[in-house]
């Protein structure tokens, strides 16, 4: 294998190299997309993919609408707790009734507000014309990772959403310096209950272990020392507070230096430790290029070279992280075989990517309900990773119930058939035949010919002959008026969508 981070060769960019890029840093794409990344080359095509498409762009399309309120979730004002208070202890059963009823109100609109923000950026996802920022956002709310089940306010979740966004290929420090300020992290790590005279070690200890330096690269006393300058980090209602009262202005000593150190202090001195380099340069290495997990020293000692060296150019950029998304997308090694079509996709890559390939139909016509669903089945349901650790990926993706699920789902995009439903009297077809002149090869138009691009694009060129040879057959046995005919191609793509190797990207 090739660990070289040096450029790949112009010419050694081909059609297989820009779907490679196109399905790692953005959600797959039709063979059209592919030709023209291959045709501006590989600077342009990491260039225009990491930075989107211009205002002017053609590509562009309208982003799906979101409202939300901000005041679903309000918190009492002081006249009103005094009022309950006062019902608490006159057991004023009218007035605990009337608080009961408000609470559930609220987490009824909240449900709502819930349900109806997982959709936009599902469908955001499905239309956006720079799909690698939602990828990237994707990658931050799952190192970062909070759940709407502990922290039980839509409104938080979004705008942590947002924080993602705006520096998802911006800069890594920003988003450290971001998370101790953020009411979302903070409500679901409990530092809202970290105060000097009883501190609360939940959110240093993620911090350490999870955002910043990985476990093994800090000691217990740190935490403990973390805690405390992490004291008065709280939340207002829907904003960050300091409440200064309650912070622990004394000296602490955290990773061999002592200081009065605050939260902000605090992930400064992280940012400057070598394992968070390392640990940031690992989390990029497992979401885009291998699965090799999160844990450093379990990683094969080859593919640390290049986490080693992806750590350095972090360093050297000041955690900016697109120059150093720049050089791993156009390195020898993100290009070499034993790294293409070998990772897993995740829940997402495989729904978003099958829609952008074949230009299946988005929401309303297919079910965003259903899309969730089938996203909950497999694992992954958007904002509300299992764990503080968000998700495992890789091989965890991957046993007989999801597998199952993922094949169902590619079919109900694909055919518009429910798995759970037997007439779909509601069904909308969907009209593949829009793609087939881009499958047709001039140079021969016959089905087979027509059928290897269908591979090249939905799994890769990559794939073996005798692999080929089923599809080939079950084209060839509907004969050439059907082969590449509505329903044919329809048949076909459920087909390659079912093997096994389109798990893998």
């Amino acid at each position: 294998m090739d660990f070289s981070l040096a450029p790949l060769a112009p010419d050694r960019f081909t059609p297989a190299a820009a779907r490679h890029l196109l399905w790692r840093l953005g959600y797959g794409g039709d063979w059209a997309q592919v030709q023209a990344l291959t045709e501006v080359g590989l600077d342009a095509a990491v260039k225009q993919l990491l930075e989107g498409p211009g205002p002017s762009s053609t590509a562009a399309l309208p982003e799906p609408e979101l409202e939300l309120d901000p005041d679903v979730k309000k918190p009492l004002n002081a006249e009103q707790r005094k009022r309950l208070n006062q019902a608490r202890r006159s057991e004023d059963q009218e007035v605990l009734r009337e608080n009961q009823l408000r609470n559930q109100a609220a987490r009824r609109e909240d449900n709502k507000m819930f349900y109806r923000l997982k959709t936009w950026w599902l469908e955001r996802m499905l239309l956006t014309p720079h799909p690698a920022e939602e990828r990237l956002t994707l990658l931050w709310h799952g190192h970062f990772a909070s759940s709407q089940r502990q922290v039980n306010d839509t409104y938080l979740m979004y705008r942590q959403h947002q924080l993602f966004r705006k520096e998802s290929r911006g800069s890594f420090a920003d988003l450290a310096r971001g998370i101790v300020h953020d009411p979302a992290m903070l409500l679901y790590l409990n530092n809202n209950r970290n105060h000097k005279r009883n501190p609360n070690e939940n959110l240093a200890r993620e911090i350490m272990e999870l955002f910043t330096l990985g476990e093994g690269n800090y000691s217990e006393d740190d935490i403990k020392a973390g805690a405390r300058a992490l004291t008065g980090y709280h939340t207002d209602d829907n904003d960050f507070i300091f409440r200064k009262g309650g912070h622990d202005h004394g000296p602490k000593t955290i990773l061999g230096k002592t200081d009065a150190f605050d939260g902000d202090s605090l992930v400064e001195h992280l940012l400057r430790q070598d394992a968070c380099a390392t640990l940031v340069a690992l989390k990029l290495y497992d979401y885009f290029v291998a699965d090799v997990g999160d844990v450093y020293p379990a990683v094969p000692r080859e593919n640390q070279r290049v986490i080693r060296a992806l750590a350095r150019h972090l360093q050297r950029a000041e955690y900016q992280l697109t120059p150093v998304l720049t050089t791993l997308f156009k390195s020898r090694h993100f290009y070499d075989p034993a790294i293409m079509g070998r990772k897993i996709k995740d829940p997402l890559q495989l729904l978003v990517g099958t829609a952008r390939a074949l230009h299946t139909p988005p929401p309303p016509t297919r079910s965003p309900t259903a899309m969730q669903g089938s996203m909950a089945a497999m694992g992954m349901e958007l904002f509300a990773p299992p764990t503080v650790d968000g998700w495992d990926g890789g091989r965890a993706w991957i046993n007989t119930s999801t597998l199952f699920v993922r094949q169902n789902l590619a079919t109900y995009l694909i055919s518009g058939r429910h798995p759970e439903k037997k007439f779909n009297r509601k069904n909308i077809g969907y009209d593949p035949t829009q793609l087939r002149e881009a499958y047709v090869l001039p140079e021969d138009p016959s089905p087979i010919a027509a059928t290897d691009r269908v591979i090249d694009t939905l799994v890769g060129p990559h794939l073996t002959a005798e692999r080929r040879a089923p599809i080939h057959r079950f084209v060839a046995d509907r004969g050439p008026d059907k082969g590449l005919s509505k329903d044919g191609l329809v048949a076909l793509f459920c087909l390659i969508t079912a093997m096994p190797e389109y798990q893998l990207c």
